[in-house]
């Protein structure tokens, strides 16, 4: 296995075993950034971008903050308009949503289905699917958000990914009535084998093939550049391609997965193809600061930035 970027969290370890508590400490706006000034080049509110708007992914920047509100407010103090989080499980959902209202930022979206077995098992019926689709729905509800992402599953073994795929679809299409009459749009992601090996779905060609199959415009694709570079690269193009199924759009550069101009992307390129495509949501920035929160939405700003 290739090495993954170092960082304290995985996101396949919190998504399949979340015993990490909570905490509801309240903490005072503004603070999380005050020692830093902004330097020659450097702007005080990063996250409030020229051109695309950016939700700052709280499961991996904010290390230093124990609490998901303190991480709301860490991201509101760099003036990011949005935040993404992975599972909503054991979070104090009420009290981020007031805070976020407070702040007058969105939750673009959030993990409802996580990495297993179960969703492309053409053993299941899918019953604890509906019903987490169901339960996401609400908690959508109260965040005010209308995406949520789905991961199609870890391979099983004896099981062909064409069959894996199918019962994926079979799956998706129970739920699909329910988003549908609730606004809400499913978002599916695919990996890459780097960071996630032995998935069942890796790329923009399968992930558009599930869509036109489940046939719903509540069933899309989170569209994670990173991934995509690693797997299809042609980033641009690929985007055009596949723009009609594309839900949400994450990013981090590569290699490192760390935020734009870190690694070998020209996300400025990238980024004006988005605006020119006519992308309308938020760009998750589901990536690790190289170093620190505020030099990294330094980074993301500069990226943003065009003549």
């Amino acid at each position: 296995m290739v090495s993954q970027p170092a960082f304290p969290l995985d996101r396949r370890e919190l998504l399949t075993g979340l015993g990490v508590s909570v905490l509801s400490a309240t903490t005072v706006a503004g603070s999380a950034f005050a020692a830093n000034a902004p330097s020659a080049g450097e702007v005080e509110r990063p996250g409030a971008t020229p051109n695309t708007a950016f939700a700052v992914n709280v499961e991996m920047w904010f290390k230093s903050k124990p609490s998901f509100l303190e991480k709301i407010e860490a991201a509101a103090a760099l003036g990011f308009p949005a935040i993404e989080f992975w599972p909503f499980e054991k979070r104090p959902i009420a009290e981020a949503a007031a805070l976020l209202k407070e702040k007058k930022m969105a939750v673009s979206q959030f993990t409802a289905w996580p990495f297993g077995t179960i969703l492309n098992n053409p053993a299941s019926d899918h019953e604890d699917f509906y019903r987490k689709i169901q339960e996401s729905c609400d908690i959508a509800d109260q965040l005010d958000c209308s995406l949520f992402t789905v991961v199609v599953g870890n391979d099983i073994p004896g099981i062909s990914k064409a069959d894996m795929h199918a019962a994926a679809i079979k799956g998706l299409k129970k739920v699909a009535s329910v988003c549908e009459q609730r606004k809400k749009t499913i978002i599916i992601e695919p990996m890459n084998p780097r960071n996630h090996p032995k998935h069942c779905l890796y790329g923009g060609d399968d992930a558009i093939a599930i869509c036109r199959a489940v046939g719903s415009s509540s069933v899309k694709i989170n569209w994670d550049l990173y991934h995509m570079q690693i797997v299809d690269g042609d980033l641009c193009m690929r985007m055009r391609e596949g723009f009609d199924y594309i839900g949400y759009l994450q990013l981090a550069d590569n290699p490192g997965r760390h935020e734009p101009g870190t690694g070998e992307v020209n996300y400025t390129r990238v980024f004006r193809e988005i605006k020119a495509l006519g992308y309308k949501g938020y760009v998750g920035l589901e990536c690790t600061p190289e170093t620190d929160d505020w030099s990294a939405a330094q980074r993301v700003y500069k990226a943003d930035t065009w003549s």
